[in-house]
């Protein structure tokens, strides 16, 4: 497992994080009109083309994590895990939530981030965040087309997940 990255942020206003996942090679328009206007973007995995994490760069600054489907050359520099920290609040970023190694809250971790399962969840776990925005990619199965957002205000975090298609 690669050591997370971390980056800081720090602003004084509410920040809004665009999250994202499971493109698998598809960049929605929709999805695109969702994130715009965010002060940073996450995208949780399983990116399938380096061209979205260069389009999604043209909207906000981009933390982004390898899935377990980012197998090629391109795919190689991104890392496994990724720490994001914004106005004191830390994220964790990792693409499948059984691959966690650590205990958040007993490491300072406000918030867990992860895709792989397409399916869109946000719980508080022993006052953790944990929050899947789904998939933005191409369908599967009944599940719904979503992208998620996060608000980083007062040192608090909280998530908002958008469908997009039901």
């Amino acid at each position: 497992m690669n050591d997370p990255l971390i980056q800081i942020i720090e602003h004084r206003d509410a920040r809004s994080i665009g999250v994202i996942s499971d493109t698998h090679g598809l960049l929605r328009p929709e999805a695109i009109d969702v994130l715009g206007g965010s002060k940073h973007i996450i995208h949780a995995g399983d990116i399938g083309d380096p061209a979205i994490l260069d389009r999604l760069s043209e909207i906000a600054p981009v933390t982004a994590v390898r899935g377990n489907v980012d197998r090629e050359v391109w795919a190689k520099n991104i890392p496994e895990i990724n720490v994001l920290e914004v106005d004191g609040v830390s994220i964790y970023i990792l693409h499948i939530l059984l691959n966690l190694d650590l205990k958040p809250k007993a490491a300072g971790i406000d918030a867990v981030i992860y895709g792989h399962n397409h399916i869109p969840k946000q719980e508080l776990k022993d006052g953790v965040l944990y929050f899947n925005p789904g998939s933005a990619g191409p369908r599967r199965f009944q599940l719904p087309v979503t992208v998620g957002k996060l608000i980083v205000q007062d040192g608090k975090i909280r998530g908002e997940v958008i469908q997009l298609f039901p």
